[in-house]
């Protein structure tokens, strides 16, 4: 099977919907003439030209109201945020707008849109360019929310997202576009609200999702030479959270890990810490163990990012310490 990056496989995911369907248009800065921010929708501009591939100006909130007005008339826009850190001018739109429409609406309007671009740090981008809001828009009602780790599931799941009736947040990581993973030539793609378990084990469960899965499986291998076999699970999406694979590993193993980039407080990681000890605390025998950014804002020195986001030495330590080793 071929290898592509990260970015073509988002790129042929957009190509193959907008062929197939008329009615989907790619809207954001930079992303005609330009062939994009992070080079997603090279070649776009060429084929689909500039009244479905529109470049607009540096305005989130315009844009994006934009989209959820050309989305309840029928059409069905990708909205690329060169980062979701610039989604915040526009959350307004994003949350009293397209995530609120169909039920104020009575049903009478849905909102098919897509919202993505990167989110998380990327690199000695200092504090106000390195934030992740996977829980913010997860604790939406009306909203779906993605985050895929790899090539594979990129497309599989950008193309669900844009066909799917409701308003998607899908959110990606400037690390990640240059990463390389097979991908199928052929029509493929991967339901919303389903995980998926990367590595299968017996004595601790491993759940992340999104560019942190690299930890996971890293700390995975490592554990493995101590003896310690990790089920590693990747959520793909934070809104609907697939909660049974989650217990019923958890069922197996009786520990849990949970590896996320974003703060502690109020995390996809503490929702689903609540869910296991709902649903499954008979089986557990070790407290769960969270592996989250530290609570500070995120600074620009490398040495500081280093120490403050997760990594896979503090993972290996929290998985040693739930298995008392």
């Amino acid at each position: 099977m071929r290898e592509i990056q990260f970015r073509q496989a988002l790129g042929e995911a957009m190509s193959e919907e907008m062929r197939r369907d008329e009615k989907v248009f790619l809207m954001g800065e930079e992303v005609a003439e330009y062939n994009g921010a992070y080079k997603v929708s090279q070649g776009m501009l060429d084929e689909f030209g500039p009244d479905r591939v529109v470049d607009t100006p540096i305005a989130e909130l315009g844009f994006a109201g934009i989209g959820v007005g050309a989305a309840m008339n029928g059409l069905r826009p990708i909205i690329e945020f060169m980062t979701f850190n610039f989604s915040l001018v526009a959350i307004d739109q994003v949350i009293n707008s397209a995530a609120k429409t169909m039920s104020m609406s009575g049903g009478q309007f849905n909102v098919p849109i897509v919202f993505r671009g990167p989110t998380g740090n990327a690199g000695m981008l200092s504090s106000q360019h390195s934030q992740n809001f996977e829980s913010w828009y997860a604790n939406t009602p009306g909203l779906k929310v993605v985050v895929p780790s790899n090539p594979y599931d990129a497309k599989g799941l950008l193309k669900t997202s844009i066909r799917d009736e409701d308003p998607v947040i899908f959110m990606e990581s400037e690390l990640m576009y240059g990463d390389k993973g097979e991908v199928p030539e052929g029509e493929y793609l991967i339901p919303i609200g389903q995980a998926d378990v990367k590595r299968e084990g017996s004595d601790v469960t491993i759940v992340s999702f999104g560019k942190f899965m690299k930890v996971a499986m890293e700390a995975a291998d490592a554990l493995a030479k101590d003896g310690i076999n990790a089920e590693v699970i990747d959520l793909r999406s934070v809104r609907p959270i697939d909660y049974s694979t989650v217990v019923e590993s958890v069922k197996k193993t009786n520990r849990l890990v949970i590896v996320e980039e974003a703060w502690p407080l109020a995390a996809i990681s503490s929702e689903i810490t609540y869910h296991i000890q709902k649903h499954a605390f008979d089986y557990l025998d070790a407290p769960i163990h969270r592996i989250n950014s530290l609570d500070v804002p995120l600074p620009y020195a490398p040495t500081l990012i280093e120490a403050i986001l997760p990594n896979v030495k503090r993972t290996v330590e929290a998985v040693k310490a739930v298995s008392y080793k």
